[in-house]
């Protein structure tokens, strides 16, 4: 599976109704985020399914989520259990951890349209998504395989669709030469031929102008344009 990263300009409205989409999933993973814990005092477990089967009641209970694609809901379950399968597996290799964490507003930021719900006019750059409408996409790379999933991802101000596609490997030529590799700090690599790429210390150079954003977004107005602009760019 390939992922592709390309920014989408949807208009005024669909900002809106994209940020509504958004709300609604976060409201929902919180929801079934609350059923688990309060099954687990309880002594009730829970599985991905059960709360799945909880969705279509949740909807009578918040209209808004029928404002959400069917998919995308189950979706935001999926990423539910993925958190809470990732804190076991931290667990069980011994590391401390704490609870999974509600999510507070403007901190859920993915709508994910897995199989269906979506459409890619590849001739005049259009997204579509279901029950939010199309967008002007900007697809600078061509996209290779058979598009199985589109993710929309808001980044501060700016919004991007991540496109996952399946695609068949493409093995090398078969070779009887070999080269060994070695990753360090002074340079990046250096291969046994002699060839060496230096380290580009991506951290080192951006770390002033990362100091200089976080000065400014300290003194800037929390939840002001400015705020959210400085936020997108750190």
């Amino acid at each position: 599976m390939i992922s592709y990263k390309y920014p989408i300009f949807p208009n005024k409205i669909t900002q809106w109704m994209l940020a509504e989409n958004l709300d609604a999933c976060r409201w929902l993973y919180n929801r079934l985020l609350q059923d688990l814990n309060e099954a687990k005092e309880k002594g009730i477990k829970l599985e991905t399914y059960d709360t799945q089967n909880l969705i279509p009641s949740l909807k009578l209970e918040n209209p808004k989520l029928n404002q959400v694609y069917s998919k995308v809901l189950q979706m935001v379950n999926y990423t539910l259990w993925s958190n809470i399968k990732g804190l076991a597996a931290s667990k069980k290799n011994g590391r401390k951890i704490g609870h999974i964490r509600f999510k507070g507003y403007g901190w859920y930021n993915t709508l994910n349209y897995n199989q269906s719900g979506f459409k890619i006019d590849l001739d005049h750059n259009i997204l579509h998504l279901s029950k939010i409408g199309e967008m002007r996409i900007k697809i600078y790379r061509k996209i290779e395989g058979c598009i199985k999933a589109v993710i929309v991802k808001r980044e501060g101000e700016r919004w991007f669709a991540i496109v996952q596609a399946n695609q068949e490997p493409q093995p090398l030529p078969e070779t009887e030469e070999a080269v060994g590799l070695d990753v360090g700090l002074t340079s990046f690599v250096v291969d046994s031929v002699g060839n060496e790429i230096e380290n580009p210390r991506c951290a080192k150079q951006s770390a002033d102008k990362l100091a200089r954003l976080q000065r400014r977004l300290a003194r800037a107005v929390r939840g002001s344009n400015n705020y959210k602009s400085l936020k997108g760019k750190i």
